[in-house]
């Protein structure tokens, strides 16, 4: 079973990209605590429906909880040398603390909250 659940501020606005078919990709940095005084990041990508929640509702410094599935690119530089990183792919976003922008209270759900 492959799931990450991550709590933690978005580390600049989402960029948004648009696949071949047209679907709108949404990429971001989440800071998250990894140790007592530690804090770790790692690449954030939604598509679809949950990439225009984050296009709609999200900015940098929005602290979030991330429900999802990790992944790992690789690449080669064009040194040769091989690389690699892990992201995570979200499934779904929970907002814990945002500024309310782009946000009506009127059109999300009984608890306030956007409809995703």
């Amino acid at each position: 079973m492959n799931l990450c659940i991550l709590t933690g501020n978005i580390g600049q606005d989402p960029e948004i990209f648009y696949s071949s078919d047209g679907d709108p990709i949404a990429s971001f940095n989440l800071a998250f605590k990894s140790g007592k005084d530690k804090t770790s990041w790692i690449k954030v990508t939604a598509f679809k429906k949950t990439a225009e929640v984050c296009e709609k509702y999200l900015h940098k410094g929005a602290k979030i909880i991330i429900n999802g599935s990790l992944s790992q690119d690789k690449w080669e530089t064009d040194d040769g040398e091989k690389r690699s990183a892990m992201k995570v792919i979200a499934n779904r976003i929970e907002f814990i603390k945002t500024d309310g922008r782009g946000f009506d209270n009127n059109h999300g759900d009984d608890n306030g909250e956007p409809p995703f």
